[in-house]
């Protein structure tokens, strides 16, 4: 039976991560900082699927929370066939008036994070030449958001990172995806308490979407995952407006 380790289990993206995978029979190890929170999802998907739960409370903007949690993803007795990097922040405040060390938290979660897991994956699952790295990234990644410029930055970090991965690791026997949703139904945008009334009904996106998507084009080798058809077309016409053109619409943008 495979294992699969989830960061930001406890709600969301991550959970519904977590929930598919036990669904489908995979193990699972949940990381998060909340150990209530975890030990509740632990209880649950166990009961629920039958599938064995392991829980590590860890906080990933930290050198010891990375450390433990890479140690575990680098286990050659009980390995890891599946990392899901999903932890992520965003905060909605113009850059130069959010305080510098809440930006530097950003990238340590958004960034470092994901680059300390994803090494401990490789060096793990490449000499088993198998494994399944998926990091979730957004379609932030696509487009210069003004209100928003480290949070997009980190992700485009994300997405070509993973993206070269894949280049890199092609014939290896092991895979690395970057998912890249839009706007979707979670807790993300209260926690960075956003005023999202402005998004229209018919850009928003359920979390079971993204995942179900997210595993299939995973399990295909894709190394770029946008759920849903509207994203998909939005990057389309992202990708093939010229630069200053796309920079003059994301300025007019709400969003």
């Amino acid at each position: 039976m495979p294992t699969a380790l989830v960061t930001g289990a406890t709600a969301g993206i991550g959970a519904e991560f977590a929930r598919q995978l036990a669904e489908q029979g995979s193990d699972l190890v949940l990381v998060a900082r909340d150990a209530a929170r975890l030990e509740s999802a632990r209880t649950t998907l166990a009961d629920r699927y039958g599938v064995a739960v392991s829980v590590l409370p860890a906080d990933l903007t930290t050198d010891d929370g990375c450390a433990a949690v890479a140690a575990r993803v680098g286990q050659d007795d009980e390995p890891i066939d599946v990392l899901v990097n999903n932890a992520g922040s965003g905060m909605y405040q113009l850059f130069g008036e959010a305080d510098l060390v809440d930006e530097e938290r950003q990238l340590d979660l958004n960034v470092r994070a994901v680059l300390r897991l994803t090494h401990a994956a490789v060096r793990a699952m490449t000499p088993r030449a198998s494994g399944r790295i998926i990091n979730i990234s957004s379609v932030s990644a696509f487009v210069p958001r003004g209100g928003n410029a480290t949070y997009a930055a980190s992700k485009a970090w994300v997405t070509l990172f993973s993206e070269a991965l894949s280049v890199q690791l092609a014939g290896s026997g092991v895979s690395v995806t970057a998912v890249c949703p839009g706007f979707t139904h979670t807790e993300f945008h209260e926690r960075a308490h956003a005023d999202m009334s402005h998004v229209p009904d018919r850009m928003w996106l359920d979390a079971a979407t993204v995942v179900s998507e997210g595993l299939a084009d995973a399990a295909r080798g894709k190394p770029v995952s946008v759920p849903s058809r509207q994203y998909k077309t939005l990057v389309a016409a992202a990708r093939a407006v010229p630069r200053p053109l796309l920079r003059r619409i994301m300025a007019r943008r709400a969003f």
